[in-house]
């Protein structure tokens, strides 16, 4: 009787291929609730107020003029006060000198300042422990608040 060679000695060989079909159908099953659930989810609402509903301040704030130039200025925001250019350095021992506890610090910077020489003054002056602090904006559209 010939010898028949049966095909369990050679077993079977592996594939270095990765199967991707489930994790297709894993895929198209998530973009399906994806796209089902989307419509459902409500974004958040952030009301923002307007400058007209801004409430009245009852102390007279403390406002801290930049200029385009980079020079500083400190005045109380009354009628007839006029600002007093000081150095930038000294920016928190004047204003410190200057307010109580109660006192609000708001920032006018011109509109061509950079940004980042705002932010370190205001960054300088959390840093020193003045937390009523904002900033000044032109309200009716007309001429910048300035010097």
């Amino acid at each position: 009787m010939p010898s028949v060679r049966s095909r369990s000695g050679r077993g079977r060989r592996l594939k270095n291929e990765i199967n991707v079909v489930p994790y297709i159908d894993v895929m198209l099953v998530l973009l399906v609730i994806f796209m089902v659930t989307a419509p459902m989810i409500t974004p958040g609402l952030i009301e923002l107020p307007s400058m007209g509903q801004a409430a009245e301040v009852k102390v007279t704030p403390l406002e801290v003029q930049i200029a385009e130039n980079g020079q500083v200025a400190v005045r109380m925001r009354e009628a007839g006060s006029q600002p007093q250019d000081i150095a930038r350095e000294s920016l928190v021992k004047e204003v410190q000198a200057r307010i109580t506890a109660d006192t609000p610090v708001v920032i006018a910077a011109d509109g061509r300042v950079p940004y980042e020489q705002v932010v370190e003054a205001m960054d300088e002056l959390r840093a020193s422990g003045i937390t009523r602090l904002g900033l000044l904006v032109n309200q009716k559209g007309g001429a910048p608040a300035g010097r």
